[in-house]
């Protein structure tokens, strides 16, 4: 297993993408991470399809992962009128609203939605990693002594 360096905020940032036009790639040979935009992403995704064994793609963060992280929120002990805000922003009916804007409201509550989000995050790039064999246990071990 070759030993590189991951900039693990820019692993975290690239996994937790919502935008649809634009893709992360991971470099195995350098751990750069690198985005393109759906505009130039064809034909950067052809050249970056010839060497498949050292360009990775980034699975970003669909929106129903999204939801399954804001209903696992909605079940904790979450304050009623914040749940009730939620709720219908997640319905998708008028008025629309901003997630991010309603839970600002709510400090206590929206770190622990921040920590349940990169609870979930870091398990999914954790996995990830150990699936394409850029991390493992006896790694993260030689890494602590």
């Amino acid at each position: 297993m070759l030993k590189i360096a991951i900039a693990w905020d820019d692993l975290m940032s690239a996994f937790s993408n919502l935008e649809q036009d634009r893709f992360f790639f991971f470099d195995r040979m350098t751990g750069e991470i690198f985005s393109v935009t759906s505009e130039h992403g064809e034909q950067v995704v052809q050249h970056l399809e010839k060497d498949r064994d050292r360009f990775l793609e980034i699975p970003a963060l669909d929106m129903s992962a999204e939801r399954s992280i804001l209903t696992s929120f909605l079940e904790q002990d979450t304050d009623p009128l914040l749940r009730s805000l939620v709720s219908h922003a997640l319905s998708r009916r008028p008025p629309y609203t901003n997630l991010a804007d309603i839970v600002s409201f709510f400090p206590e509550d929206e770190t622990r939605l921040v920590e349940l989000r990169d609870a979930f995050l870091s398990n999914r790039v954790r996995t990830w990693l150990e699936e394409h064999d850029l991390y493992s246990i006896s790694t993260s071990l030689h890494a602590v002594h």
